[in-house]
Order: structure tokens, then sequence, then C-alpha cells
């Protein structure tokens, strides 16, 4: 099923980065489980995440580790889960907030529900 990879070089305090903002399937076609991924080299990233009107994620600190460019796994990195009705758009937004350059490396999954 859809599934999209990511790694982004953030810039000293960079705000909203939006990965999936060109992705065919932020807009679900389908009910659908997304599973999320997400993980920085720094320490002071924050990740928000909204399916439609649902508030799944807020300004949350991202796990640290891994090296930049490589696929975070779910052996060692914590999965956010969550279903999405048909239509919502998933708005997955990254702050970078401490002045810091860290690169963050995400995938997500959807899966018919």
């Amino acid at each position: 099923m859809p599934d999209f990879s990511f790694s982004q070089a953030l810039t000293a305090n960079q705000a909203d980065f939006r990965p999936l903002a060109n992705w065919k399937y932020r807009r679900l076609p389908f009910r659908a489980l997304v599973t999320l991924i997400v993980r920085a080299t720094g320490v002071s990233s924050r990740l928000t995440v909204d399916a439609g009107a649902q508030n799944v994620n807020q300004k949350s600190p991202i796990q640290t580790g891994g090296t930049a460019g490589q696929t975070p796994v779910p052996q060692t990195t914590p999965v956010l889960q969550f279903v999405a009705m048909p239509f919502d758009e998933i708005v997955v937004s990254i702050d970078e907030v401490g002045g810091l350059t860290p690169t963050v490396d995400g995938y997500i999954n959807v899966e018919p529900a």
C-alpha cells in the first residue's frame, strides 16, 4: 500500500517543514490505518500531526539518534499509529526550535482499514 520516506536537513529555527506537501496520498481516498515513524539527528525538533480536524500529535519532541539519510525502523524509533477517515488531509509539520541544523528522517504508510 502507499508509503513514503523522507529525509531533510533543517535550517536553524526552521518552522513548519511539511514533508508530505506534495505526496499523492496526503489527502486519503479511503479510511486508513496510518503509521508514521520520525527520527531526528538533533534534540530540538518538534513534531505536529493532524488528520482532518483531529490533532493526533501536538508539538512533541522527536526521537534522536540514527544516521542522517537512513529511514527509521520500528525496532529503534517510536511508532505513531492512528486511523484516518476518507478525504482527511494528513498534515505532518516539523519545527526546529533550538537553532540547530538537524536532519529529520521519516517513513509513513497508509493501509486501507
